[in-house]
């Protein structure tokens, strides 16, 4: 007997639980909740309408990616955001990021370079409108396009896993005004040599965005 052939599902509905751990990493990128401050469990319950268990479920979910922290004695807290962390991060991000860069150059072909030329588009409109979140999605899918076009999706899967410590740095280091060069500015250089295919050029404006944010984070963290 043949197995009944079922249709695929294009896109999974979103559980209860998957909204709350959006909010709340949303809430701890974006900086409404401070490094350091205790996570209580029933203020976070009357806001959001959930149940305990929801927001237990979800403060475990998000100690796994690294936002939040279990201190004896004092419950879950917004994690700190170390500079001793973030420079393994970058330097994380510069071995997944150039290789992904350069193989997505040399994979080129029109239609993803109408991709990321869109999802720059989108990544700027967020950026001028000022709004964090929509600005911190959308860099996150032009990576994601880029990653993609490289085949580097055990890459990609890896760079998920750091995602909200990652946004948490892209939230200090995006937009400042500190930073050598504009992070947009940076995105359009990665953008113009991988629609060239050109993998080097590719690469060399992986290593300048990254190394520019990298000193960036490091001054403001260390400030702190």
């Amino acid at each position: 007997m043949t197995s009944p052939i079922m249709s695929k599902i294009d896109h999974q509905p979103q559980t209860l639980r998957d909204i709350v751990q959006e909010r709340m990493r949303e809430a701890i990128i974006s900086g409404q909740f401070a490094p350091g401050e205790r996570l209580v469990e029933r203020p976070l319950c009357d806001q959001l309408g959930v149940s305990r268990t929801v927001v237990r479920e979800t403060i475990r979910y998000l100690e796994a990616e690294g936002l939040v922290e279990i201190l004896p004695g004092k419950g879950p807290i917004v994690a700190q955001l170390t500079w001793a962390d973030a420079r393994q991060i970058y330097d994380i991000r510069q071995m997944l990021e150039t290789a992904a860069a350069t193989a997505c150059a040399q994979n080129i072909t029109p239609q993803l370079a109408e991709q990321l030329k869109a999802a720059l588009l989108e990544l700027q409109e967020a950026v001028g409108a000022g709004v964090p979140t929509p600005m911190l999605r959308a860099t996150t899918e032009f990576y994601r396009i880029i990653f993609d076009g490289a085949g580097h999706n055990v890459a990609w899967e890896i760079a998920q896993r750091l995602n909200g410590r990652i946004s948490r740095l892209r939230a200090v280091t995006l937009s400042t005004a500190e930073r050598q060069k504009p992070g947009p500015a940076h995105m359009q250089d990665i953008c113009e040599a991988i629609v060239s295919g050109d993998a080097k050029a590719a690469r060399t404006a992986i290593d300048r965005h990254l190394s520019d944010a990298k000193e960036t984070a490091e001054r403001l963290l260390n400030e702190k």
